[in-house]
């Protein structure tokens, strides 16, 4: 299994690009071809969305914020979506003793991972690079 860092998602949900065009040929040559997103890109995501349609108040400029939460269901629907297991929880906890100070996030998905000794596909080196034993590779370039 190769799981995809929020940013590998942002480029597969652009409208073309060069990076998401070097990301589905990557993709496509890939001998594993079980690719999976974790449930707390999901949730990144979909706090985004939410914030700007809760942030604004004229009810007519919502209408943009929730089609792009309707296409983010329906983009996650074509995905197996990875859960935040009692596995992942103890990594996190285990991550955290070993003073690995990256956000929160980063450490829920980076303690996936791990926990299932998949390659975790992100272009974040810096935050990433932190945490010990991390399968990573960055497909964006």
């Amino acid at each position: 299994m190769i799981l995809l860092d929020t940013d590998h998602i942002s480029a597969l949900q652009a409208d073309g690009g060069a990076a998401r065009d070097h990301l589905l040929r990557k993709m496509d040559a890939s001998e594993d071809q079980d690719f999976a997103v974790t449930v707390i890109s999901l949730e990144e995501q979909m706090r985004g969305w939410l914030a700007e349609i809760h942030g604004e108040l004229d009810f007519t400029r919502q209408v943009g914020g929730y089609e792009r939460l309707a296409g983010l269901t329906s983009f996650y629907s074509h995905w197996a979506v990875v859960g935040y297991t009692t596995k992942a929880a103890s990594q996190t906890i285990q991550l955290k003793k070993a003073k690995v100070r990256i956000g929160t996030m980063d450490l829920k998905i980076a303690s996936i991972a791990k926990s299932l000794n998949v390659l975790l596909l992100t272009a974040n080196e810096k935050d990433f690079g932190q945490v010990p034993g991390l399968r990573r590779e960055n497909w964006l370039r």
